[in-house]
């Protein structure tokens, strides 16, 4: 999933985020509000990683997105 995608369907994705990085707050993925450079940088205060590796786990874990099945619309066709 592209970042733009994840940014569009912030509200749906941040449950995602919260299952990655617990240690994130809610107010703190609130903030975020589908930004990369905001997640990345309260990665980096929560964990204490670096920037490389902070990259890495959010490249990684986008990726991850691609994987999963896209939601079905309630009313079961593909609006």
């Amino acid at each position: 999933m592209n970042w733009e995608r994840i940014e569009g369907n912030w509200q749906q994705v941040r449950g995602r985020v919260k299952q990655k990085w617990g240690r994130l707050t809610d107010d703190q993925i609130a903030v975020i509000n589908g930004q990369r450079e905001i997640l990345a940088g309260k990665i980096r205060e929560a964990y204490g990683l670096g920037k490389e590796e902070t990259e890495r786990e959010i490249s990684a874990w986008q990726e991850t997105l691609d994987e999963e099945p896209a939601p079905r619309s309630r009313y079961g066709d593909e609006r």
